[in-house]
């Protein structure tokens, strides 16, 4: 496994982290013991960092929860990154993020499900927030009294970005990227690259496309997926991805050498971003941590987007 120095936090993290959004039954069911045995083997496997959310979970907050029980008596050895602000969104009642109390709160929350004393990075996960300086005073609060060590924003917006680094005091942000959505190329990365901030990637296997394990037509039924069916725009947008999956299927195996591909993507930019593959599966997790045993030239990154390239069709004037 590759370590990297991970922004302006003073943490050497590995190149691949761990999504547990995945082990907390959003994604399909998972039963206690396999999501435990999953975490394990990623650590096993030179993983040190660990991504969750106070929302991930049936119920809210099992990711947290789970995570906290697997590193029992091996905290220390890791990085944990959790995000706050979206507690009860999916259920009916969120916790309204209106004064820096709230924010205490929810953290505190956080640590008692992690079974930790602090966290690592704390994440805003209001992706959209217009004013984001009840987080800010909260989050240098809490890292005051070390309860955090660094804090960011979990978004894919440039503007939310510089809205919450106003001050230069976001360390760390987490944006979604992969061969399948390179937007943040143009702007995004190159920002947090000026200032800095260091970057988690979410997403890198396109939830799960990059794998090549899914044909077009497939039809996905987990909470999380199946919101790709809510239209036809929607519909239309996976199916084009899917022939872009189709086309890096042509030169390379589905499972473990698309997956390394995909990976490898993203954690070879100039930005030197920590990718976050989420894990079913202890045998997932080996095969996400394999690939962070080497990186890209920026040669090989490009022929990746020329076989993702899709022809554009002619239109008729």
């Amino acid at each position: 496994m590759l370590y990297r120095e991970f922004g302006k936090t003073g943490m050497n993290v590995s190149t691949i982290g761990m999504g547990t959004w995945n082990i907390s039954n959003q994604w399909g069911k998972v039963d206690e013991e396999t999501a435990l045995a999953t975490v394990r083997a990623a650590v096993d496997s030179g993983i040190n960092l660990f991504d969750t959310a106070e929302s991930y979970g049936v119920p809210n907050g099992l990711s947290e929860e789970r995570l906290g029980k697997a590193l029992q008596g091996i905290r220390d050895r890791v990085h944990l990154v959790t995000k706050i602000g979206r507690w009860g969104r999916r259920t009916g009642q969120m916790v309204p993020m209106t004064t820096v109390d709230m924010v205490r709160l929810c953290t505190f929350a956080c640590l008692f499900r992690l079974k930790t004393d602090w966290v690592d990075i704390m994440l805003c996960h209001e992706g959209k927030i217009e004013d984001p300086s009840v987080y800010l005073e909260g989050f240098e609060q809490l890292k005051e009294q070390g309860y955090i060590r660094a804090y960011g924003i979990s978004t894919d917006r440039l503007d939310v970005l510089k809205r919450f680094n106003a001050n230069n005091t976001c360390s760390v942000v987490e944006v979604e990227y992969s061969l399948l959505n390179r937007a943040p190329e143009s702007e995004f990365l190159p920002y947090c690259q000026e200032h800095d901030i260091a970057v988690l990637v979410r997403g890198p296997l396109g939830k799960g496309l990059l794998s090549g394990k899914y044909a077009p037509g497939t039809v996905f039924t987990d909470s999380v997926r199946s919101e790709w069916y809510a239209d036809d725009k929607k519909k239309a947008k996976l199916e084009r991805k899917l022939a872009k999956v189709e086309k890096l299927k042509s030169v390379m195996q589905p499972g473990e050498e698309m997956v390394t591909a995909a990976i490898h993507y993203v954690t070879s930019h100039p930005v030197q971003p920590v990718a976050i593959p989420g894990a079913k599966s202890p045998a997932q997790a080996i095969v996400n941590a394999k690939a962070g045993d080497a990186l890209l030239s920026e040669e090989k990154r490009q022929e990746l987007v020329r076989l993702t390239k899709t022809e554009k069709t002619a239109v008729a004037g």
